[in-house]
């Protein structure tokens, strides 16, 4: 895929801070969040996900396209179907670092107004 056809847009030179930011969105939706959980403990086909997380398979499919453009997830061909891991371990350690984090501040990004809201 070329930059063209990139499911985002950044400025012509994003700053490191631009980029990092873009890639925790990736982080910031709960169904891609509920996607890597699902991956993280096993390969999963794209009608696995739609049944374990009840969305549209489009919802599911468009989910999937960016966390694999971005790195989140890779894949494996079997005959049809297409089986979907996580593409780094590193993720699963960045997602359960979140977990713990979260652990002792729910209360707080929960009451958070910011945070979700259009900046």
């Amino acid at each position: 895929m070329d930059a063209a056809s990139a499911p985002f847009q950044l400025s012509e030179a994003p700053t490191p801070s631009e980029l990092l930011g873009k890639y925790f969105r990736a982080l910031g939706d709960p169904t891609r969040l509920g996607i890597l959980g699902l991956v993280d403990e096993d390969e999963r086909s794209v009608t696995e996900l739609v049944e374990l997380l009840a969305v549209p398979q489009s919802k599911v499919s468009k989910h999937l396209a960016c966390l694999r453009w971005c790195g989140f997830v890779a894949t494996r061909r079997e005959h049809r179907t297409i089986y979907y891991r996580l593409a780094d371990e590193r993720i699963a350690v960045v997602l359960e670092l979140g977990r713990a984090l979260l652990a002792d501040n729910a209360d707080h990004v929960a009451l958070c107004r910011t945070i979700g809201a259009r900046c």
